[in-house]
């Protein structure tokens, strides 16, 4: 059932590309487990090693926040089709901003998305296959444009306010070095 790999294989590369969704979970040593869904066309594999999703403004920046402070992220995807298959990838994550000097060859990587925030790479230490016998066969009718158009709205300086605003602490108080060091 269960099989772990030490990098990404040409068959788990194949399988990622497949997905519509992902899920990142992170933690800080102390304070609330994060557990967020993220879709778009944003997620990439870099390398047999090292994964990487562009990401939005969102609502909240715990992903980074929590990364600055234990460095933990699991990645999972599930496929909702046919063929059941649960992936998790884990390993140390890092969050690349424009202003970091990985930047540029990072963003190449990446469509062009209004509200874009930084880059949250992973350095895979292990990856786990698993059935998914559990799990729901589920169509993906469309993908939902709502962050996409909220962004386009806003505007640059719009989606940056939002950020000074909204995206600089976690719920728990940590920061997330959107514009610090």
């Amino acid at each position: 059932m269960a099989k772990f790999y030490e990098a990404i294989t040409d068959e788990i590369r194949d399988f990622i590309a497949a997905q519509k969704v992902f899920f990142t979970a992170t933690a800080p040593r102390e304070g609330r487990v994060n557990l967020s869904p993220k879709g778009l066309d944003t997620f990439r594999v870099l390398d047999d090693k090292t994964v990487g999703y562009l990401d939005l403004t969102g609502s909240g920046n715990e992903t980074a926040a929590h990364l600055a402070d234990d460095g933990r992220l699991t990645i999972m995807m599930c496929s909702f089709d046919a063929k059941p298959v649960i992936l998790r990838l884990y390993g140390r994550g890092q969050a690349v901003r424009p202003r970091d000097a990985e930047w540029a060859n990072l963003r190449p990587h990446f469509p062009e998305m209004p509200g874009e925030r930084q880059i949250i790479l992973l350095h895979i230490e292990s990856l786990q296959t698993s059935c998914g016998f559990a799990v729901p066969v589920l169509g993906v009718p469309e993908e939902r444009p709502l962050l996409l158009q909220w962004s386009e709205k806003k505007g640059t300086e719009g989606v940056a306010q939002y950020q000074r605003e909204k995206n600089q602490v976690s719920i728990d108080g940590l920061p997330t070095h959107l514009f610090t060091v």
